[in-house]
């Protein structure tokens, strides 16, 4: 039989959050950086997306990334990151996924104890430390910053609500879930996840965030409503995302605007671990290496650890009689 489309991918989960990783069948997306391949795939080749991540092959928390050559020479693997929320500029889960991923497929020569991988993204260069003996990786991220404090934005049926916004890699408002009177459990997920939709809806349409040095990055997707850590953590976490899902992982590029913020609060030194969990109970660590510039910002680098098993390989076909070429979703 002939098909129409053909992709190779790679399955694997991070904590908890899956990601398809794409090895064959896309090509190579037009751009000079990784930033204009996103914004070309954006404009040309959005159905890709869909078709990976919508069911029938996907779900309503799909994730995944598709290598390409990179377009930088101090890098090994070019990333595009899609999910059913988008294609964004950088994924933490996502990249931890992809390491893990070249790694133990062989798609990169393995070195012991620690193989290094760096990845070339649209927000920016990323390095990912595969630790052989642990399958623990740690990803050294693109500058993140508090991008405004105690913001507030009016919200139908929630009311006033303060929030601070930061980025790490994506854009976060972060507010304690206690604030808007509902309890951080999963029975309540259905009222978490619309207030998150309304208030990043109103965020958007009222203070929509642009990052200092790209303008091509820019609104909030990600609403991180966060709760006092237990255990060992010093936070929990529930991320509402666009357009009404999870993330079923501590949230890597979410953990590196958590640790920004905290830092412009005077709450979170450079060297300190920052233990964040997820909704589920899955945990990554953090931690701020130093303060650098960021157009006329000043920014902390993050670095984020946590592990990914590969869950399945397998080839994804479309027929031509296929009614559904870009998947669908409900």
């Amino acid at each position: 039989m002939r098909f129409a489309k053909y992709f190779s991918a790679v399955d694997s989960h991070t904590e908890g959050m899956p990601t398809r990783v794409i090895t064959g069948g896309v090509g190579v997306i037009p751009g000079e950086t990784m930033a204009e391949k996103r914004l070309n795939f954006i404009k040309n080749h959005d159905h890709v997306r869909r078709f990976l991540v919508n069911e029938p092959r996907g779900h309503a928390a799909m994730s995944g990334a598709i290598l390409q050559p990179p377009t930088r020479q101090d890098a090994d693997w070019g990333v595009l990151y899609i999910e059913v929320s988008g294609c964004l500029p950088m994924c933490g889960h996502g990249t931890i996924g992809v390491a893990t991923v070249l790694v133990e497929t062989g798609m990169v020569e393995v070195t012991e104890p620690v193989t290094t991988v760096r990845l070339d993204t649209p927000a920016g260069l990323v390095l990912a430390d595969y630790d052989t003996r642990t399958k623990l990786v740690t990803i050294r991220n693109v500058p993140s910053y508090a991008h405004e404090l105690d913001a507030v934005v009016d919200v139908p049926g929630l009311g006033e609500v303060r929030y601070d916004m930061a980025y790490g890699g994506n854009f976060y408002a972060i507010l304690p879930l206690a604030d808007l009177g509902i309890p951080f459990d999963r029975a309540e997920k259905d009222r978490i996840l619309a207030a998150g939709l309304s208030i990043m809806d109103r965020i958007n349409a009222t203070n929509r965030p642009v990052h200092p040095v790209d303008p091509a990055i820019g609104g909030c997707k990600h609403v991180q409503f966060t709760a006092p850590g237990e255990d060992g953590a010093h936070s929990r976490n529930a991320m509402a995302i666009h357009p009404g899902w999870f993330d079923r992982s501590p949230c890597g590029t979410g953990t590196s605007a958590r640790m920004a913020q905290l830092h412009a609060r005077g709450e979170l030194g450079i060297g300190a671990d920052f233990v964040n969990e997820s909704f589920i109970g899955t945990r990554f660590v953090g931690r701020l290496l130093e303060e650098v510039p960021l157009g006329d910002r000043t920014a902390v680098v993050p670095t984020v650890a946590g592990r990914a098993w590969i869950t399945g390989m397998g080839q994804y076909l479309l027929d031509p009689t296929d009614p559904f070429p870009e998947g669908f979703s409900l």
